[in-house]
């Protein structure tokens, strides 16, 4: 009996052992997969500053290097379009094809053609951020500055950079137009909305709850990268980010940043910041477009977005939670007040006034309905259906790694509205697309349309007027 016992007892710690090393494989495998980002940083923060500073150059060469490999990043303007405050619009096709290939010839191939040989242009390709497997807010170095100057606040990342030139970016700072308040043109006085300049700005404009709602969007709040604890890439602690940081001046500054819906990482897509005009007129929010209000998406922010979807960070970090009576709905009220810029060539029906336009303008509205197709997802007046469209545009390549980001199926992506479209470069939902031009290409060879060079300047023409 004593040694049946000896052997049992010898049996459980034989079965413990192996459970245990079966729970840990279990555990690294998972942690491999896992959703979650470390809670616990080992690391001291100094050497996570020095390790990611010294890595910078050669992680920004690798992504500049992709960058000018797909496109021309130079400053091309327009010489007879600008932005609502005058920054030239850059125009031309910027993307860049393989040897010897054309758009024509492109446009002459199906999708299979196009995956055998190929050659899909690179510059179709999703757009990764500059560090994909690192991701997080990014902003111009504009915005850094002024808001430096404004309220000595940091947004500058020890470990990135900005990627995109500025003269392919929005202006900035951009106008403010209030459809509560269209006599007054642009009430921003060409200024940065801060915390320290919102109520100078907007006193005797906005009621008091839709003040205070103002005010919300230019308070600092923890955020992932910028945040008081050592899990930050902000050389000091930081109070955080604004709203307005993004989607300054209730528009956009380019700011970056990837999806925090999507998991693994290599699959997460980069953001292009959109504008907040129009906002009252959308009935779909957030990265994949599954909130069905401005309330909704305010509150989202704070809670996911900010933190890349993961609520045990977000508590970790300081994450603001917002009242949704109060807070939250004067919040959301003002983002509905902004409108989009004058379209003084259209009429009350979001159509061109044929006394006003010129004749490319007419051509490339005619297009615009007809052989283009645009109005099956951007009818008239505002130029959205409200609607999500899968283009499925992995039909022309197979999947592959490009720095970190694998490109494959985008999936259903928002219907984003075309009133002020040139105000809002780069384009698509994650900004590969740097000019009107690239976005026409790119629709003619995904839709198949076989537009003419003529029609697609003509299309371009018609896109800036709206």
């Amino acid at each position: 009996m004593k040694t049946t016992g000896r052997l049992s007892f010898l049996t459980w710690i034989i079965v413990c052992s192996l459970l245990m090393a079966l729970a840990l494989a279990f555990a690294e495998t998972a942690s491999q997969k896992s959703s979650y980002s470390p809670v616990v940083i080992t690391e001291p923060f100094d050497s996570i500053m020095k390790r990611m500073t010294a890595a910078k150059p050669e992680i920004m060469k690798r992504h500049m290097d992709l960058l000018n490999s797909r496109y021309d990043l130079g400053d091309h303007p327009a010489r007879d379009a600008t932005m609502s405050r005058g920054k030239p619009v850059q125009e031309g096709v910027r993307i860049k094809l393989p040897a010897e290939m054309t758009w024509e010839k492109l446009a002459e191939m199906t999708p299979e053609e196009i995956k055998e040989k190929d050659v899909f242009p690179a510059g179709l390709f999703p757009l990764p951020h500059p560090n994909h497997p690192e991701g997080g807010m990014l902003f111009p170095k504009k915005h850094i500055d002024e808001i430096k100057k404004q309220e000595a606040r940091d947004l500058t990342r020890f470990d990135l950079e900005f990627d995109l030139p500025e003269h392919l970016l929005p202006e900035f700072p951009p106008p403010i137009y209030l459809t509560t308040r269209p006599d007054l043109g642009d009430v921003s006085q060409g200024k940065l909305v801060t915390i320290e300049n919102f109520f100078e700005l907007f006193n005797g404009i906005l009621n008091p709850k839709q003040l205070e709602g103002l005010r919300l969007l230019v308070t600092p709040f923890p955020q992932q990268q910028f945040n008081q604890t050592d899990d930050r890439r902000s050389a000091k602690p930081s109070r955080g980010v604004t709203c307005f940081d993004c989607h300054v001046n209730g528009h956009t500054n380019g700011a970056t940043h990837l999806v925090g819906d999507i998991r693994p990482q290599e699959f997460r897509h980069r953001l292009d910041t959109p504008p907040l005009r129009g906002v009252n007129i959308q009935r779909l929010f957030g990265s994949q477009r599954a909130l069905k209000s401005v309330e909704d998406f305010t509150e989202f922010e704070q809670r996911a977005a900010y933190f890349d979807g993961d609520p045990v960070i977000a508590t970790k970090k300081g994450v603001n939670i917002l009242e949704r009576g109060s807070q939250v709905h004067f919040m959301a009220e003002v983002q509905e007040l902004f409108d989009f810029p004058p379209a003084p060539k259209l009429d009350i029906y979001g159509r061109l006034d044929p006394k006003k336009a010129t004749e490319s303008e007419m051509k490339g509205e005619a297009i615009f309905f007809g052989k283009a197709k645009c109005a099956v997802c951007h009818p008239a007046p505002y130029y959205t259906d409200n609607l999500m469209h899968n283009l499925r545009t992995e039909r022309f390549y197979k999947p592959r790694m490009i720095n970190g980001r694998m490109a494959s199926a985008d999936g259903p992506i928002k219907t984003f509205p075309l009133r002020g479209i040139k105000d809002s470069p780069p384009y698509l939902h994650d900004g590969r697309l740097l000019t009107l031009e690239d976005t026409v290409e790119f629709f003619n060879m995904i839709q198949q349309l076989k537009l003419t060079a003529q029609e697609k300047k003509d299309l371009v023409a018609f896109m800036r007027a709206l």
